[in-house]
Formats: structure tokens, sequence, C-alpha cells
């Protein structure tokens, strides 16, 4: 029992030997404006829900606030998942095929707010789609 204390102690003492590391973690957090970049993301072969969805998202973007897309507060971005160089964007927001998203980018962080459930639950609703995704932005332009 005597031998085993002296033995961890020694691996204690050895183990945490005043070496400090070389290495320094830097934080960089690059000035970018405040904004929401609205993405929707397809595949190539596109059901009439998922056109509906894009349309239905413009529509509300143009309609609702096309000053906000003049001043660039507001982005939108359809992005088609199935080609190469899209893959990286497809893959950081885990999106395989028909996705909606905010990402609401406050002091050069990031929020991604997914409304993939919301977009194809009323993607055939046209007012009620017009309403919440009118709504949600409005929530969201309050934070930026």
């Amino acid at each position: 029992m005597k031998y085993l204390s002296i033995l961890i102690v020694s691996i204690i003492l050895f183990s945490c030997s005043g070496k400090t590391s070389s290495k320094k973690e830097t934080v960089i957090t690059k000035k970018v404006p405040n904004k929401i970049e609205v993405i929707d993301f397809y595949s190539t072969h596109r059901c009439v829900t998922c056109k509906t969805i894009e349309a239905n998202t413009r529509y509300t973007l143009d309609t609702y606030f096309s000053s906000e897309l003049k001043n660039s507060k507001i982005t939108f971005q359809a992005i088609n998942v199935d080609k190469e160089e899209n893959y990286k964007i497809a893959k950081e927001y885990e999106a395989t095929g028909t996705a909606l998203f905010l990402n609401v980018i406050v002091n050069g962080k990031e929020k991604h707010i997914d409304l993939t459930d919301f977009a194809f639950i009323k993607g055939m609703e046209k007012e009620a789609f017009l309403t919440e995704l009118k709504s949600k932005l409005d929530t969201e332009l309050k934070n930026i």
C-alpha cells in the first residue's frame, strides 16, 4: 500500500512538472454586419411542395421585407444541395434535401434557426406560411 501511494504521488508530480504549453488559443471574430440570411436548400429533383416553399419564401421577402433586402439586412439564397460546390454549406446545416433556415448574425455570431418542419406543414397554405414567416423574421430583426 505504501509503495502504491508513492507511485501515485510520483506520477502526479512528474505529470505536473510545471511545463507550459506553447500553444495559444486565439479567438477571431470577423467583423460581419448584423443580418438575417434566409437559406432555402433544395435538391435537383423537386416536388410541388418544395417549389412552393421557395415561391412563398420569395413572396414573403419581396412583399414585406423589400427595404431590408435592398439594404442587405436580409438576404436570400436558394442552394442546390446536389451540387458539389454547395457541399460545405449543406453539411454545415445538415441539409440533404429541401430545408429552410434563418441564419441570424449578430456581432459576428451565427444562430441557425431550422424552419423546415414549419415550411413543410404550412408550405401549401400560402397565407398561413406568409403570416408565420413574416412573424419569425420580424422577431429576429428586433434582435439585430
